[in-house]
């Protein structure tokens, strides 16, 4: 084949870009290849260009959102005068509206120092030891540990969970008179608006498979992967997850592994995947929300890399010791979040482990345990799938059935209660308290996994691709996105979850999704001349995300998996390496890759043509009847392949506008009433009771039925007219006297001697993996009937959103277990700030049982040392 490129070919158009076979072009930047190993690209971040001078903010104590009402927030119009601005003294609680609304931009570097009046907060600390929200909460004197600015404009941001680590952001009362303040750089010059000017090739990459073809832009962006592969590896032969990431994280290296680690670095792969092993062989949920596993529990992605490392290898002892891991990770998790009325599995979305991100405001930790999410849940199901074929490459058949059937739950309960006819795709995830119901946004990698993995039916598989939405850029993690939240998770794109996006396209034959994925994996990387962790969806920049690294792994990944998986088609399988190209029209021409290494045979391949289908497929210059090498091969051998130049059937894709989702309702009851703060562009309300519609109006008022019994969950979602709904409410329960009973811990056993705040009763106990680790609680119950119990409690070992202390229980009755109870962490130290956990729901005949709140060896948490609590009470509600 000849080296030689073309021109001025065009691979990819659409009114945001365009991909020639020697460079991208967007707008008035261009990266240009100059061959295989030389780049250059003239991309200059735009963000500072049209910043607006308008700026909303909230203030946060503790770094919660605590100040006032959703929505409501502090608007100032930031004039400099001097390049400073400052502005009047707000009382906290109090809505400045200081907002001219004239399209002015904010001048770059403008120093802006923001004034609180926080006397009032610190006269009810001293008068009565807390203070009360607006939303009736207490914050007490002990626990406050600071007060912080919130905002739409950087460095302010949106993300409470993670002001705390933004000290910047921190007011501060030097002269002790009450009035904080800090000084905040708006519009800040970045230093770094363009990643590099240029890339040339300065590593030897020839140790891994060689790719040529006719578009150098192709081929360039293919050697610039393989260089940041290598720069990838740590000198401990482990991978780092960036360049901005240290170490290694169980879902970035096994989504690694899966895309195109597993063969082209299995040492330094099986070396990854071992770091991420506890001591007592279970696979490590990485640091997050409410104290790690169980609230999030995605980890078990390290099984399906795990198995893929394994074909590759075909080393039986690493499947052994992989068997025996992955089996302890599922059998923990079948007694802690497999939910056996839906066969779903319970916790955080996998990888969207920012929850403000992707879930609404109001859930906590407790509530995200709770949530049952596709992509988690595609995840669950193909770990069971491997650990099935594993157990019966072991020759282990009972434990074969008994994973293939866990799997099989999974997978019914995803097509039960997570498919969205209408739509035309899987809904993001089931989430509430008593009553769950299913957010219909889009969740990206959890849509492709389901197509991938086979959770998805043809026909769905095929409805699935052409009905998710996709954005200029690419396709966005969730869609539509949430409003007032930074792009990072929301309003973003990730290439890697891009990169399983085009797996699925290609899998159904959609050729028109396979080169929106490829143009949206070339453009960035192109123009950033680096693999980036994500990009703003509304703009294609790399910068306005919270977070966001060069030379990241899985990113890096997905675009060698581009070449190897889909353009090629290589699958290697457990006894045998086969092919399946999918080389889009717009790319049709000659290809090679060599020096692919296949166990112990080493593969050079050339490939003409374009299509789906295989014409004729040769090795060493024979005609066979399959595209398939047996494991049994080795040394070198020449394949070739000619492409039919057709794709069977049609494809169609849901190209769309980047759209934001309307506010979240804010709703309070008082004398039978529901009512709601109005919220801008919406069309109508849905009142929902125990999870089910009552009520469709344009109201903002509702009348409660008199006729409802007992126990009612009341919540609003917001529809706008273009029939995108809002997270639904924060359930708010009417509970009647008659249906709560309430069992204070410290009458069952010791009380705790801390001199926490807050608690009710007498006091309230500890506990820990020594300090009763049963509590015998007997309940007596009036009427036969299904109740839901939680407790009362506080967890300081932590902030919402990282470490690894979450305390884990199991509840159980009469010997019988029930469901497992998690007291995420709540706040670092914040051990006066008291929530409930998540509820277990149980029927009841009338008469006293015995619950029983254990700890049991499936509770071991990810610290391994701390799993402690404070109890306050149990309560147990009469739902019907």
């Amino acid at each position: 084949m000849s080296n030689s490129h073309s021109q001025d070919k065009l691979i990819y158009e659409s009114p945001a870009y365009s991909i020639f076979s020697d460079r991208v072009v967007q707008g008035k930047f261009e990266a240009k290849a100059l061959s295989a190993t030389e780049l250059f690209s003239n991309y200059q971040s735009p963000a500072n260009e049209f910043q607006s001078a308008d700026i909303i903010f909230k203030f946060a104590i503790n770094g919660r959102d605590n100040e006032m009402t959703s929505g409501k927030d502090h608007q100032f119009t930031v004039v400099a005068n001097n390049g400073a601005a400052t502005t009047p003294v707000i009382v906290f609680g109090e809505q400045l509206k200081a907002s001219n609304n004239k399209g002015e931009f904010l001048t770059p570097n403008t120093q802006l120092t923001i004034k609180l009046d926080m006397r009032e907060v610190i006269k009810q600390f001293n008068e009565k030891g807390f203070y009360t929200t607006f939303k009736g909460d207490k914050i007490y004197k002990d626990d406050f540990k600071g007060v912080y600015v919130a905002g739409n404009t950087a460095p302010m941001m949106w993300d409470f969970d993670n002001l705390v680590n933004k000290p910047g952001l921190q007011l501060k009362d030097a002269d002790e008179d009450g009035i904080y303040e800090t000084t905040l750089t708006l519009n800040t010059k970045q230093e770094a608006t363009q990643t590099a000017a240029s890339w040339n090739l300065s590593k030897n990459i020839a140790a891994f498979p060689q790719y040529q073809s006719q578009d150098a832009i192709a081929d360039a962006l293919y050697n610039l992967s393989l260089e940041e592969m290598e720069r990838a590896v740590e000198p401990d032969s482990t991978f780092r997850t960036g360049k901005e990431w240290a170490g290694v994280w169980t879902r970035d290296i096994s989504y690694s592994i899966i895309l195109s680690m597993a063969h082209l670095q299995p040492q330094v792969a099986k070396n990854s995947l071992m770091r991420k092993v506890s001591k007592k062989k279970r696979i490590i949920q990485d640091t997050g929300t409410g104290g790690a596993w169980p609230v999030s529990t995605d980890r078990m992605i390290w099984a399906v890399a795990a198995f893929e490392l394994y074909k590759v290898t075909v080393d039986k002892d690493w499947l052994q010791q992989a068997y025996e891991i992955i089996k302890n990770s599922i059998d923990d998790d079948t007694k802690n979040v497999y939910d056996a009325t839906t066969g779903l599995v319970k916790g955080e979305s996998s990888f969207l482990d920012w929850r403000e991100q992707t879930y609404p405001k109001w859930m906590q930790p407790a509530d995200i345990f709770e949530s049952e999410c596709l992509g988690t849940n595609a995840v669950h199901f193909q770990a069971n799938i491997v650990l099935a074929k594993m157990a019966k490459l072991l020759n282990r058949q009972t434990e074969a059935a008994k994973y293939k059937a866990n799997a099989n739950r999974i997978k019914a309960g995803i097509n039960k209660y997570l498919w969205l006819p209408s739509k035309g795709y899987y809904g993001q995830f089931l989430y509430g308290r008593n009553n769950k119901i299913i957010s219909s946004k889009a969740e990206a990698l959890g849509e492709a996994l389901t197509v991938i993995f086979d959770i998805a039916d043809a026909a769905k598989q095929k409805k699935i691709v052409a009905s998710t939405p996709l954005t200029d850029y690419g396709i966005s993690c969730i869609y539509p996105q949430i409003p007032g939240m930074p792009p990072y998770h929301n309003n973003a794109v990730w290439p890697f979850v891009q990169t399983y996006w085009l797996w699925a396209g290609a899998k159904v034959g959609n050729e028109k999704s396979v080169m929106e994925s490829i143009a949206a994996i070339y453009r960035p990387a192109a123009l950033f001349l680096t693999n980036k962790e994500n990009f703003v969806a509304d703009n294609g920049d790399f910068l306005g995300t919270q977070i966001n690294s060069s030379n990241m792994l899985w990113s890096l990944s997905g675009s060698l998996s581009l070449v190897h998986k889909i353009i090629f088609g290589i699958s290697i399988n457990d006894n045998n390496i086969s092919f399946k190209p999918f080389v889009p029209k717009a790319m049709d021409g000659k290809r090679k890759l060599t020096n692919f290494k296949y166990r112990a045979a080493i593969l050079n391949i050339e490939m003409e043509g374009f299509g789906n289908t295989i014409k004729a497929f040769y090795v060493n210059d024979k005609l066979q009847k399959q595209a398939v090498i047996p494991a049994s091969q080795n040394g070198h051998h020449n394949i070739k392949i000619i492409l039919g130049n057709t794709f069977p059937g049609d494809g169609s894709i849901n190209k769309v506008a980047n759209y934001t989702s309307p506010l979240v309702p804010t709703v309070s009851y008082e004398n039978g009433t529901l009512s709601w703060l109005p919220v801008e562009g919406v069309k109508f309300y849905k009142v929902l009771n125990n999870g089910k519609v009552i009520s469709e109006t344009i109201n903002t008022s509702l009348k409660a039925s008199k006729a409802q019994p007992g126990y009612a969950a009341y919540q609003v979602i917001a529809i706008d007219k273009k029939g995108n709904e809002s997270f639904a409410s924060e359930p708010l329960e009417v509970i009647p006297e008659i249906n709560e009973k309430r069992y204070e811990a410290e009458t069952l056993v010791s009380k705790a001697k801390y001199d926490y705040k807050g608690f009710t009763g007498d006091g309230f106990v500890e506990v820990t993996k020594e300090k009763n680790t049963k509590i015998l609680i007997p309940v007596t119950v009036d009427k036969t009937g299904l109740y839901a119990i939680d407790f009362r409690y506080a967890n300081g070992n932590g902030p919402t959103n990282t470490e690894n202390k979450c305390a884990i229980r199991t509840l159980s009755i009469a010997g019988k277990n029930i469901g497992t109870i998690v007291l995420p962490q709540r706040g670092k130290e914040e051990w006066s700030n008291w929530g409930f956990t998540n509820a277990v729901q149980v029927s009841l005949t009338k008469g006293t049982h015995q619950v029983l709140l254990s700890f049991k060896p499936e509770n071991e948490n990810m610290n391994g040392e701390i799993n402690q609590a404070m109890l306050d009470y149990m309560r147990v509600i009469k739902l019907k």
